[in-house]
């Protein structure tokens, strides 16, 4: 390697380099999370992560980053903030209002626009690359949330952000409404300093989940949430939570709505987060006439696309049956009509559950 910077002015490059590629922040942090290691292995004990099979299958890898990629010494971490460009004044409190419109589909702030993976991926790289134009070849990798990796917890050593009581990163000039990554590289950089957490005695987060998910500070049961029911979960959706989703069709931002914090979150300069058609004030009538060919093509290159047509019907005919106790008109009744015969048995049991709702 042809280092012709000293590690703390390299540091200070590559956070130069990562604000001309839109990245909001660059942190560094050290290979040793053996202090997260408990607490990992009792959520993964009490099931917490649900069907994540992956989660309990790479262990403790997952706070070893120097075993997930051997050689690694540092990991060079990254924020991207991606509220949309035209967000208003007041956002929070309009997507509050979204869930009092039973038949308005919700989609999750995060997934109205391009699929993040494909952004974060692309620019870290181009940052890696910089760096290997600077000193030479080097041993890295790149993640985001792509590998069982301890995203939130590096980003809390690394300064980027405190973990919430919601579990996620918060950042006290940006909130939480931010994409994280990270590089795993074979340098030995300096840490920066790791963040102090501010929630203090709040508990926003925790007392507005509408299914009660968060069971402690930091400790999410994924078997509750929203975000994880509505994308990860490929089965039917346990009866006793489907009332409480609401017309939530793609995660759920109500922890992040209610932080404090989230009043300081920072817009995106990218066009890439802002919103397609479609994805904010759409009826749930209008996306379940979605044919898959119409759902692949609308959702092509969006985060969507990776649950698929059948999970998009399953999640609808729920938010349908929602509406439907809500206010029992014949469009929604005619709606759910279609699906009925279904060829999936899983959109065919939850459009029956939806229709029952009247």
């Amino acid at each position: 390697m042809n280092v012709t910077l000293d590690a703390a002015q390299l540091v200070s490059q590559v956070q130069a380099w990562g604000q001309e590629l839109a990245f909001s922040q660059i942190g560094v942090s050290g290979v040793d999370l053996s202090a997260a290691e408990p607490g990992l292995l009792a959520w993964l004990s009490a099931g917490c992560h649900g069907d994540m099979g992956y989660m309990a299958a790479h262990g403790l890898k997952r706070a070893r980053p120097a075993e997930l990629v051997p050689g690694t010494l540092s990991v060079i971490t990254a924020r991207m903030d991606y509220l949309p460009r035209a967000t208003p004044e007041g956002w929070q409190g309009i997507e509050f209002e979204r869930l009092d419109r039973p038949q308005e589909a919700v989609v999750s702030m995060y997934a109205r626009g391009r699929d993040y993976h494909k952004v974060l991926r692309n620019r870290l790289q181009t940052l890696s690359e910089r760096i290997a134009a600077s000193i030479g070849p080097f041993g890295h990798r790149v993640f985001t949330d792509s590998a069982p990796v301890l995203e939130v917890e590096l980003a809390s050593r690394s300064g980027i952000g405190w973990r919430g009581k919601h579990a996620l990163a918060l950042h006290r000039e940006a909130g939480s409404m931010f994409f994280l990554g990270e590089i795993f590289v074979d340098l030995a950089l300096p840490p920066l300093d790791a963040t102090s957490e501010h929630c203090g005695s709040c508990s926003a987060c925790i007392d507005v989940c509408p299914t009660q998910a968060i069971i402690g500070a930091q400790r999410v049961d994924a078997r509750r949430c929203i975000s994880y029911l509505t994308i990860e979960h490929a089965g039917p959706i346990p009866l006793e939570l489907r009332p409480l989703m609401g017309n939530r069709i793609y995660g759920c931002d109500d922890c992040q709505l209610a932080c404090p914090w989230n009043k300081f979150a920072q817009r995106s300069p990218l066009p890439d987060f802002d919103e397609r058609a479609g994805m904010s004030g759409a009826s749930l009538v209008e996306l379940f006439a979605w044919s898959e060919a119409e759902f692949l093509r609308r959702t092509e290159g969006s985060p969507i696309r990776r649950i698929g047509h059948e999970r998009w019907l399953r999640n609808i005919a729920v938010g349908l049956g929602n509406a439907l106790r809500a206010s029992p008109e014949p469009t929604i009744t005619q709606a759910l009509h279609t699906r009925a015969n279904h060829p999936s048995e899983v959109v065919r049991e939850h459009v029956a559950w939806a229709l029952a709702q009247a």
